[in-house]
């Protein structure tokens, strides 16, 4: 049994963002994500093939669409991303960390 709030393995000393592939399959890939104020770069924006659920289980995070509208995620809600929707992360808290859960299909 594993459980998604267990963090002790994690060395937060490094300040990167940690990803973990808890399930994959042709169709689908569910990932635990903890983020330590981590946000995607300036220039880059996510644009990936598959539709992405992804829930906010601890924290907060803040996401940036490139049409200008701005999500603010806490601890509970869940965001469906479109596929081909351009998207970035703005913000993440650190304290306590940003624990998400994403889901991430081919609709």
């Amino acid at each position: 049994m594993n459980n998604l709030f267990n963090t002790g393995n994690i060395d937060f000393s490094k300040n990167e963002e940690i990803t973990e592939i808890l399930v994959s399959s042709k169709n689908i890939r569910i990932e635990r994500i903890v983020s330590t104020g981590q946000v995607t770069a300036s220039d880059f924006w996510y644009d990936q093939p598959e539709t992405e659920f992804v829930a906010v289980l601890q924290g907060d995070a803040k996401i940036l669409f490139d049409n200008g509208k701005e999500t603010h995620l806490i601890q509970g809600d869940y965001l469906i991303i479109p596929a081909l929707c351009r998207h970035k992360v703005i913000y993440t808290s650190a304290e306590p960390a940003c624990v998400w859960l994403a889901v991430f299909y081919k609709s």
